[in-house]
């Protein structure tokens, strides 16, 4: 599930202003699921748990989101990068928002005609152990990159 998505749940069975991913929408203290969140980050930064990458999707573009607490209203976690190849934004984190495949006003929910689908790859050096991460769309041709070297 993305982290940086603000999705309002729609169905008319749930009271208004319920969320059905992690980000609700305020970028202040972390409410609702960002408390799960703040836990996980929490004992990543407490345990020294270092290299952590996050990879989700749920959605239908790519994108490329890094986090850090120098921006972030909750600061108790270390810097980390999600990536979507297919979609974590609360703005709770901190996120920064370094690439995304499609435009702002896109509309939503298109068809596979539209040839909006894109995938990511993350390959690991096995010398160095950085991670090179990059996002594709549908024909393979490579949209993004970036090469996270390990923290030492």
């Amino acid at each position: 599930m993305p982290i940086s998505f603000v999705v309002p749940d729609a169905n008319p069975d749930v009271p208004k202003g319920t969320f059905e991913a992690w980000a609700n929408a305020d970028n202040g203290t972390p409410l609702g699921r960002e408390l799960e969140l703040r836990e996980i980050l929490g004992f990543i930064k407490r345990e020294d748990i270092k290299n952590v990458v996050w990879v989700t999707a749920d959605v239908h573009y790519a994108q490329a989101t890094h986090y850090d607490p120098s921006r972030a209203q909750f600061s108790e976690f270390k810097p980390f990068w999600e990536f979507v190849g297919r979609q974590i934004n609360a703005g709770t984190f901190g996120p920064e928002l370094r690439y995304v495949s499609i435009l702002k006003d896109n509309p939503q929910n298109q068809s596979p005609a539209a040839m909006q689908q894109y995938y990511g790859r993350a390959k690991i050096d096995p010398a160095s152990r950085a991670m090179m991460v990059s996002l594709h769309d549908l024909n393979g041709k490579s949209l993004w990159e970036i090469r996270l070297n390990t923290e030492a």
